[in-house]
């Protein structure tokens, strides 16, 4: 793997280079599982995944059989957004998708064009009481339930620091999509980057900020724990890309 992320094969790994690996790997990732999971949906083996097919392979039983007054409330509401979902994908508007326009229905944060649904669907996950804003306590809700009705730990006072100071860029007490799309969609922020510094940073013993094969060797499980091998299953598989 370390001699398939030097590009230039000069016998060092840089930042640009580990950067790009990643960004190779996650891609991968996405069409492999796509890949997957498509003839589950392509019933009529037409290369195209109609709304109807995708809709009758995840919902026909449940909406038939299901008696469960809960379990009927929370496929019901599932569907419509589902159907949301796949029409912002269906680029052409022909209610079938082609193999790119249902990655964009599976993995919509890798998609420009997605953005807004990706926005939509945080909302109203966090948005309890559905004034259309996430407040502070909504937020906090999100990843920390106070079951016992103690004092909070300090983790989640940090994050009502991080609410009001970076979330909350209007200062009016609640996020708007705006502000939502600011926190969970970075324009500013560049994942691959991030932890390829990361790794050069943890790795790089003689500081020359490039890694060489012994420096990634010697410190391989931090490269077990990351994107850069996706998190080990990279190391049991036979490559050919």
């Amino acid at each position: 793997i370390v001699d398939r992320i030097d590009d230039n094969k000069d016998g060092y790994l840089t930042t640009e280079e580990l950067k790009n690996w990643i960004k190779r790997v996650q891609k991968r990732y996405i069409y492999e599982n796509v890949a997957k999971v498509w003839k589950d949906y392509d019933l009529n083996k037409d290369n195209k995944i109609a709304w109807e097919e995708y809709k009758q392979a995840t919902y026909g039983y449940y909406l038939e059989e299901f008696q469960d007054a809960t379990d009927q409330h929370s496929f019901k509401k599932m569907l419509p957004r589902d159907e949301r979902r796949f029409k912002t994908a269906d680029l052409d508007g022909d209610l079938a998708a082609t193999r790119e326009e249902f990655t964009a229905f599976l993995h919509p944060e890798e998609f420009e064009h997605m953005k807004n649904i990706v926005v939509l669907e945080t909302l109203e996950d966090i948005d309890k009481n559905e004034d259309g804003f996430v407040d502070q306590d909504e937020y906090i809700a999100d990843m920390f339930a106070n079951e016992e009705g103690g004092p909070e730990p300090d983790w989640v006072i940090t994050e009502r620091e991080q609410f009001s100071d970076f979330r909350d860029l209007n200062k009016d007490g609640k996020m708007d999509k705006e502000e939502i799309q600011h926190w969970i969609l970075p324009q500013d922020y560049d994942h691959a980057l991030a932890e390829a510094r990361h790794l050069v940073y943890e790795s790089d013993v003689d500081k020359d900020q490039k890694l060489t094969k012994e420096e990634v060797l010697d410190n391989w499980n931090m490269f077990v724990g990351s994107q850069a091998t996706n998190y080990g299953e990279d190391l049991t598989r036979n490559h050919d890309e």
